[in-house]
């Protein structure tokens, strides 16, 4: 019965470790986010236009990989009609832009110019 218990022990530590290790590196990426970063807000969230400028530069930059409809490929490619957007502040999203993910396929875009990166924020906060 000890012998039983060990394992069924062992078992959960095993999956627990495992399950803790998978949600710290899914929203990893986030999680670095400078608070100087974190903090900042779009330069030209006040201009109608820098979301319609965004959709061109996401449409040459970006749909290649998530799709014209920013939905992804449901695999590699995810959809970024998502949660994670939804809850990122603009300063986010243009951290991430510049830093980019190359462990999951996310260029940097850190040579666009920053207007266009902020445009590109425009243009993802707008379609959530």
């Amino acid at each position: 019965m000890k012998h039983s218990r060990r394992g069924t022990l062992s078992a959960l530590s095993a999956a627990l470790c495992a399950t803790l290790a998978f949600a710290a590196a899914s929203h990893s990426h986030w999680d670095r986010i400078p608070d100087k970063d974190h903090l900042r807000v779009n330069p030209l969230a006040a201009h109608p236009e820098a979301a319609a400028a965004g959709a061109l530069v996401f449409r040459d930059h970006c749909a290649q990989c998530h799709k014209a409809d920013a939905r992804g490929d449901g695999h590699k490619r995810p959809s970024l009609h998502n949660e994670n957007l939804r809850a990122a502040t603009d300063g986010d999203v243009e951290w991430f832009l510049r830093q980019g993910d190359l462990a999951h396929g996310m260029p940097s875009w850190s040579s666009l110019p920053s207007e266009q990166r902020w445009q590109l924020v425009a243009y993802l906060k707008s379609i959530q």
